[in-house]
């Protein structure tokens, strides 16, 4: 496993960052016991880097992983990244960075994760209503009393990292970046590589429509079924784009999933692509990808490819 820098901050973490995303309802059932080898699996294969969220089944990923750590003694070999913003305490959720919301938000995940500290807190989602020294103000709280060493943001475009830039020090970036969702190529990417923050792509198999495991007549009968390139008019064409671009991953030695995320790690300003495992066999299958980058020449095939699938797969018939 390679290992690099994440931003500015003393932390040397795995290129590839295991996911927690997947224990929330919204994904199919994760059973616990398998979930928990394929954390001890990563660690075995140099995967040192664990993101998660407050929001991910309302507390319960970030439980289910300090029982885990806790219970094997472990919390020294991970770098734990979380996020909050979600406030699900009252009924329905509503974003809240206000400095109390905060300061409450650290201290559930501190105890559900069972630790003393968090290495990278992250805002996961924008907040309209809160000020940014507000947040500022909550921040250097918690690094003033050790409970967060770090702090980044997710779902936040280049205009809103500037102006969080001058209130805190912005450390990583977590979008969401895949072959079929390029759009923080234009600014978000760039302002990370002139900035020197970290980058950690997150839904990097595209919600697993770049696993290669879905063609035509796949159905889907979770979340996925409402969005446009899940819609059985438009998996044939991402099918085929897979199709093509397997000839390069068999070039390359590579699985389909495994050349999607080398693709991503290609990219000069990614640190880590985050990758959602629920079982042993799905991070064993996945860690070979970081073991090197593409060519230059490879990189834009693929990537014009894709495109031109995804093109295909939204126009209208």
């Amino acid at each position: 496993m390679k290992y690099t820098q994440l931003g500015k901050t003393d932390l040397q973490v795995s290129r590839i960052c295991f996911g927690c995303w997947q224990v929330s309802p919204m994904w199919q059932k994760v059973v616990p016991e398998e979930w928990e080898a394929a954390v001890l699996k990563a660690l075995d294969l140099g995967v040192n880097f664990i993101d998660t969220a407050d929001v991910y089944a309302k507390g319960l990923a970030e439980s289910m992983l300090g029982d885990l750590l806790a219970r094997e003694g472990l919390r020294d070999r991970f770098i734990i990244a979380t996020k909050f913003t979600l406030n699900f305490e009252e009924e329905g959720l509503v974003n809240d960075t206000s400095y109390d919301y905060i300061l409450r938000a650290c201290d559930a995940s501190l105890k559900r994760l069972k630790t003393d500290h968090i290495d990278l807190y992250q805002i996961h989602d924008w907040d309209h209503l809160t000020r940014p020294d507000e947040v500022a103000a909550a921040f250097g709280k918690l690094k003033k009393e050790g409970k967060v060493r770090w702090f980044g943001l997710s779902n936040v475009n280049a205009d809103q990292t500037r102006m969080y830039m001058k209130y805190f020090d912005v450390e990583c970036q977590q979008p969401i970046y895949n072959l079929l969702d390029r759009d923080v190529e234009a600014h978000e990417l760039p302002l990370c590589l002139e900035n020197k923050i970290g980058v950690i792509s997150y839904s990097s198999l595209a919600k697993g429509l770049l696993s290669g495991k879905y063609g035509p007549g796949s159905h889907f009968d979770d979340f996925r079924a409402k969005e446009p390139l899940f819609h059985e008019s438009a998996l044939p064409h991402i099918h085929n784009g897979l199709q093509e671009i397997k000839q390069t991953a068999e070039k390359l030695g590579l699985t389909l999933p495994q050349l999607a995320i080398r693709w991503i790690l290609t990219h000069p300003a990614l640190t880590s692509a985050i990758v959602g495992v629920k079982r042993a066999e799905h991070i064993e299958s996945i860690v070979a990808a970081a073991d090197e980058n593409l060519n230059f020449r490879d990189w834009y095939k693929v990537a014009e490819i894709m495109a031109t699938a995804k093109k295909k797969a939204l126009s209208p018939a």
